[in-house]
């Protein structure tokens, strides 16, 4: 697995390096010593893994991960137990205290195996450097609040003025991304543009029924009822072979 250390204290990812060099499943393909270096990383290298600082010069590791397009696995890093909870929160693979014990980092890697292999049990694997899938994982945050999210785990996503609300489980934080951007990143197969202002994730459809002038009225597993127009509705009943 390849992986990322990003940390603002050189001696802290120094030793971090070493105590990895025990566990040859992790290969570490670089370091970053802020946000805006690891950005840079990110995009060239596309690691697996992140072991990443919370509180660092200039952006936080929280930043870090809202400016993704996808996140990475995370392991969080850092001095300060105040952000434990916060980063259990955000659903982390797991959170190592420094100074950081060769026994917790075992254990952390330990939960990064368990969770591949859940993972590939429960979505198709799909490899691909320009759409982002049912299978990839996100980062979203909205004020104080984080979480990662499974893009097969969003159900809608509707424009709200410069902002995008993101609907999952019962929460609807806001992004500030345009609903285009998302619909030309996300992959056809699992999402919809339902409308101007609604993309949908064809897994969460639970109801379709025929509207006025040709169109359809889509319900969502979470009970939102999205209108598709006589053109959209022509697409989407091709889409789900109706």
């Amino acid at each position: 697995m390849k992986a990322l250390i990003i940390d603002d204290e050189r001696l802290a990812r120094k030793e971090l390096a070493k105590l990895l060099a025990d566990f040859p499943e992790v290969e570490i393909i670089g370091e970053a010593s802020n946000a805006d270096e690891a950005i840079d990383l990110i995009k060239q290298l596309q690691p697996e893994l992140l072991f990443l600082d919370i509180q660092m010069p200039g952006k936080t590791g929280f930043e870090l991960l809202a400016s993704l397009d996808k996140a990475p696995n995370v392991i969080f890093t850092t001095a300060y137990d105040e952000y434990a909870l916060k980063a259990f929160e955000v659903n982390a693979l797991d959170y190592l205290l420094k100074p950081i014990v060769v026994e917790r980092l075992a254990e952390s890697l330990k939960k990064l195996e368990a969770r591949e292999l859940q993972e590939k049990g429960s979505y198709e694997v799909v490899k691909s450097q320009h759409k982002l899938t049912a299978a990839d994982q996100v980062f979203v945050k909205d004020g104080e609040k984080c979480w990662f999210v499974k893009l097969g785990d969003i159900r809608l996503f509707e424009s709200d003025g410069n902002y995008v609300k993101v609907y999952f489980e019962k929460f609807k934080p806001m992004i500030h991304k345009s609903l285009n951007n998302l619909d030309e990143r996300l992959d056809e197969r699992d999402f919809f543009r339902a409308s101007r202002k609604h993309i949908i994730n064809l897994k969460s459809v639970q109801n379709i029924e025929h509207w006025f002038n040709g169109g359809l009225m889509v319900t969502l597993t979470g009970g939102e009822k999205i209108e598709l127009s006589r053109r959209q509705a022509v697409k989407f009943k091709d889409m789900m072979s109706l």
